[in-house]
């Protein structure tokens, strides 16, 4: 079974720690949330999964096609070469590039470098606003136009797995929900493996089969809503951390 799993991981900043015993797992062709409000470890658990965060304890393990692979001791480029896509907080596109520019940039990764034109064909079908606007510089684009521009540039690295971090932020309620349906349809047509942390968490729950709620860096709550009703009063009081799990 191919998966991602991550086993009782500790993490934080110098003398600062973040992430405590935290365990999540992350099946193929699976859309797992992660919900919490600010300040409480999402974004520092993603970046632990990326490289950019060295765990103090744990293991984040890649299962996939037959190998085990300890993400917590490789560095972020080598983490992308193995499937690993990041949608990061803010988009973070070279502002001065064009969207082909963007896009083509990303698919030069060595795992995704021979499949450039195939992988740019398709976010341009997946993307149809991307393709009109591919030689407009990414600055000059509407956050909305922008964060699906961030989203295209990881699916040009050819991933197994796409981490979303906080697609929201900054963004208007109607321009949300254009975001998350364009996740919604990736996901429902291609298959797609997504983590995603988001603190709009009634839409998130909306989007995934399963999510976890961090809340002061540990796992309060994990939901399968294949086998219970989302209550949203329950699950509000949880992502406020008063109450565990």
């Amino acid at each position: 079974m191919n998966r991602l799993v991550i086993e009782n991981l500790n993490a934080g900043y110098g003398a600062v720690s973040v992430l405590h015993d935290v365990s999540v797992e992350l099946k193929e062709s699976e859309f797992v949330a992660l919900l919490g409000t600010n300040g409480n470890g999402k974004s520092t658990l993603l970046n632990a999964i990326c490289g950019f965060v060295k765990p103090t304890s744990g293991r984040i393990l890649l299962e996939w096609d037959g190998r085990t692979i300890d993400l917590a001791k490789l560095p972020p480029h080598r983490i992308v070469n193995e499937g690993i896509a990041l949608v990061p907080e803010g988009r973070r596109l070279v502002p001065n590039l064009t969207v082909e520019e963007n896009l083509t940039l990303a698919g030069s990764c060595p795992r995704a470098r021979e499949h450039l034109k195939r992988n740019l064909e398709f976010c341009y079908s997946t993307f149809p606003l991307l393709l009109e606007r591919r030689a407009q510089r990414a600055s000059t684009m509407s956050g909305g136009q922008q964060q699906l521009l961030a989203i295209a540039r990881a699916l040009m690295t050819s991933p197994r797995l796409v981490i979303i971090d906080e697609p929201s932020v900054g963004l208007a309620p109607i321009v949300v929900a254009q975001v998350f349906e364009a996740v919604r349809g990736l996901q429902e047509k291609q298959n797609l493996t997504i983590l995603m942390a988001e603190q709009s968490f009634f839409q998130a729950v909306d989007l995934a089969s399963r999510a976890y709620v961090l809340s002061h860096g540990r796992i309060i709550r994990t939901i399968d809503r294949s086998v219970e009703r989302i209550d949203p009063e329950e699950l509000r009081r949880a992502m406020m951390g008063l109450e565990a799990a």
